[in-house]
């Protein structure tokens, strides 16, 4: 069967970690933060006003922010969320469906889970897996 992530994680795996990239994601969501009281649209690459207020054409903590979501994305885990904190971990079903294990920053621990195409909205207990 063809999927579409390369990498998945058993539950154990996923919820090990998480405590791995709780720290990262803190910092994610820091910069998320520091970069909106800037005024700088990490989504446009650019300032909501259009000057860089004496800054470079992007503020040093988008680098930084870069460099965080490739560190927690190289581990085969997916940022789904920056603002939230919200991160998504390939796994495959006992039936064979590929499926996402589904964490956000300020949960205790995974779990939920969805669909690929079910998204956020569409997140079940962990105990229905």
């Amino acid at each position: 069967m063809k999927y579409l992530h390369e990498k998945h994680f058993t539950i154990e795996e996923a919820k090990s970690l998480v405590e791995q990239i709780k720290p990262l994601v803190a910092r994610m969501i820091e910069l998320k933060r520091i970069l909106d009281l800037k005024g700088y649209d990490i989504y446009q690459h650019r300032y909501f006003t259009g000057s860089p207020n004496g800054e470079k054409n992007y503020p040093p903590e988008v680098e930084e922010l870069v460099g965080l979501i490739e560190e927690i994305e190289n581990m085969g885990v997916l940022v789904k969320g920056i603002e939230q904190g919200l991160i998504d971990f390939p796994h495959i079903r006992q039936n064979g469906q590929e499926v996402y294990l589904c964490w956000m920053y300020g949960e205790s621990s995974i779990n939920y889970w969805h669909t690929i195409s079910g998204g956020f909205m569409g997140r079940k207990p962990i105990e229905e897996i």
